[in-house]
C-alpha cells in the first residue's frame, strides 16, 4: 500500500517538531546567562586548550639546527717495527752508518729501541749516527747530544789501550809573555782532548816561543793548529786568537781546538758538520759530545797521512 506524499511530509514535520519541542520546552532562549554561568563556561573552554609549556605539536615545536658532529680523528699510521739487526755482531765505530739514508728520526727510534733492549753501547753508536751521518734539525741534534752525554758517562772508553791510540800533536806559537802559562794550558787541554775522543787519540804538545812581545801590556796573539806525530804529517789550518788574560786561556784553547776539528771535518770529509759554538756553549762539552768517536777516528787518521813531497822539476 502506498502512502501519499502529503501524508509523508506531514509525518516528517510532526516527528521533527515534536522532538524539538520535547528537548527545548524547558529552555529559556530569551534570558541572557548569568555572570557566574559565563565564568563557568570560560573556565571549561580554557581547560580544554593545551598548555603553553607542554606544546608538542609539529607546528609550534621549533626546528633546531642539527648538532655539528666532531671531525673524524686523523688516522695515524703505525710505525713499522724497528729492525735491531744482529745484536751479536762485533761492535764497530761505523755501525748503523748504512741506515743513515733513512734519516735522523729513524736513527733516533733505532737508538731508543736499542737502549730499551739493554744495548747501551749499540744505542750510543746509533745516537752518534744521528749527528755525523744524518741531517738532524736543532731538536734532533739536541736530543742526540743529550743521549750521547748520558751514555758516555756510564760506558767505558772506546779504546782502553793508550798504546794503540792514534798520535796527534797540538801545536801553539806565541810570545815570551805567555810561554809558561801556554805550555801548562796545552798539557791540560791535551788530556781533555784524549778523554773527549774516548781514548782514540793520544796528544803531545809543542809550543814555539817567538821573540819578546816588546810590551807588557795589551792582548797577546796565539796561533794554534793540530798535526800528526811529526813534521812530516798532515796538518789542519792555523787559527789565531788574542789573550787578554790568562784566566781565559784554557777556554780560548779549547774553543779553537773545536773550531780546527770542525772546520777540517766540514771541508775534507762527507760527515755532517758539527754544530757551531755560541758564546755561551762549553767547548769541552762540544768536543766530548758534539764530535762523535767515529769522527775523532777519521780526523786522527787524516792527520797521520804523510805529506806528499813536491815533484822534482
Amino acid at each position: 500500500m502506498r502512502i501519499p506524499i502529503p501524508v509523508v511530509i506531514l509525518l516528517i514535520l510532526a516527528v521533527g517538531g515534536g522532538t524539538w519541542w520535547t528537548s527545548t520546552r524547558h529552555m529559556d532562549f530569551m534570558t541572557p546567562p548569568s555572570e557566574a554561568k559565563l565564568e563557568e563556561i570560560r573556565v571549561k573552554v580554557e581547560s580544554s586548550f593545551p598548555r603553553a609549556d607542554q606544546v608538542d605539536d609539529a607546528i609550534s615545536t621549533p626546528i633546531l639546527p642539527p648538532t655539528p658532529q666532531p671531525p673524524p680523528a686523523p688516522i695515524v699510521e703505525a710505525k713499522p717495527p724497528i729492525d735491531l739487526g744482529n745484536l751479536r755482531a762485533p761492535l764497530a765505530l761505523q755501525n748503523y752508518g748504512e741506515l743513515s739514508p733513512k734519516g735522523a728520526e729513524y736513527l733516533i727510534d733505532l737508538a731508543s729501541a736499542l737502549e730499551s733492549q739493554s744495548e747501551p753501547r749499540r744505542s750510543l753508536l746509533a745516537w752518534e749516527r744521528v749527528l755525523d751521518l744524518s741531517k738532524p734539525d736543532e731538536n734532533q741534534r739536541a736530543k742526540a747530544t743529550a743521549a750521547i752525554k748520558q751514555l758516555r758517562s756510564v760506558l767505558p772508553e772506546w779504546n782502553t789501550k793508550p798504546e794503540t791510540a792514534t798520535k796527534l800533536t797540538l801545536r801553539a806559537s806565541s810570545g815570551k809573555k805567555l810561554s809558561k802559562s801556554l805550555a801548562t794550558t796545552l798539557e791540560s787541554v791535551a788530556a781533555e782532548i784524549e778523554r773527549a775522543s774516548s781514548g782514540i787519540v793520544k796528544i803531545k804538545t809543542s809550543v814555539a816561543i817567538g821573540k819578546s812581545d816588546g810590551s807588557n801590556q795589551g792582548a797577546v796573539p796565539v796561533a794554534l793548529w793540530l798535526t800528526g806525530p811529526d813534521s812530516k804529517s798532515s796538518s789542519t789550518e792555523v787559527l789565531s786568537f788574542k789573550v787578554n788574560s790568562t784566566d781565559t786561556l784554557r777556554n780560548d784553547v779549547l774553543r779553537t781546538v773545536y773550531l780546527l776539528i770542525r772546520n777540517h771535518l766540514s771541508n775534507n770529509t762527507a760527515y755532517t758538520s758539527p754544530a757551531e759554538l755560541s758564546v755561551e756553549d762549553d767547548p769541552q762539552a762540544a768536543l766530548s759530545f758534539g764530535i762523535t768517536r767515529l769522527c775523532w777516528s777519521e780526523f786522527a787518521a787524516s792527520m797521520n797521512i804523510p805529506l806528499k813531497k813536491p815533484a822534482k822539476p
